[in-house]
């Protein structure tokens, strides 16, 4: 953050959540990178230093961002069954991180959390523990859901064709047939009689591996 003097007119016009908005909106348009404080003011319309009277550093910045992700996935209701409650969590969560792939590494990095991320992990857990997950269970269970979803969401965001389907999944599909039909036989194989298949998409991939994860946590939540 630079050195510059704010004027009483731009530090009126900000507030926490503009602030916020304008960084997350950054963040997504750039991909990743997460906007340095003279960008983020230079987009508000402000002098950098305006912004110190809502973030002291960039670390606060950054747990305001996190916060507001988490903000905005969808957590199961008190009482309900924890497979529902699950399900509903990992894809919201999912689709969440789509938004803001920026987000996927950042999610669990943050020292000092906002009320969101704690509202967030509660409910999950919550959920876990009133539908009989010991202790240890629902922290096992929700390593292994956060590991699943983070890691398809970066696996999705890094594909080089559209997770919906569509022509781009059909020419890497081909390239591979080009290539691997004699050498790599089982490449072939899935080209052919899955990833070529009328109406794939790899994004449906997340249900079916939901399902395994939710039905580990079925069978092995008594052990645990």
């Amino acid at each position: 953050m630079t050195d510059e003097p704010a004027t009483t007119s731009a530090r009126g016009s900000l507030s926490r959540e503009k602030v916020l908005a304008a960084a997350v909106g950054m963040a997504d348009e750039a991909g990743g990178a997460v906007p340095s404080t003279r960008k983020l003011a230079e987009r508000l319309g402000v002098r950098a230093m305006a912004l110190y009277h809502h973030f002291k550093n960039k670390d606060e910045l950054l747990d305001g961002m996190v916060d507001l992700v988490f903000a905005e996935v969808e957590l199961p209701e008190p009482g309900s069954p924890w497979r529902e409650g699950m399900r509903l969590r990992a894809g919201s969560m999912r689709a969440a991180l789509g938004r803001h792939p920026w987000a996927v590494g950042l999610m669990d990095s943050r020292l000092n959390a906002g009320t969101a991320t704690l509202r967030h992990h509660d409910a999950v857990l919550g959920c876990l523990r009133e539908d009989g997950f010991s202790v240890a269970g629902a922290a096992h269970s929700i390593s292994l859901l956060d590991s699943y979803v983070y890691g398809f969401a970066i696996q999705e965001a890094a594909l080089p064709f559209d997770a919906a389907g569509g022509d781009d999944m059909e020419a890497l599909a081909a390239g591979i047939m080009a290539q691997a039909a004699e050498a790599f036989p089982y490449l072939a194989e899935i080209a052919v009689e899955h990833a070529m298949r009328p109406g794939y998409a790899y994004g449906d991939e997340f249900a079916i591996g939901l399902d395994l994860v939710l039905d580990g946590m079925e069978r092995n939540r008594a052990a645990w």
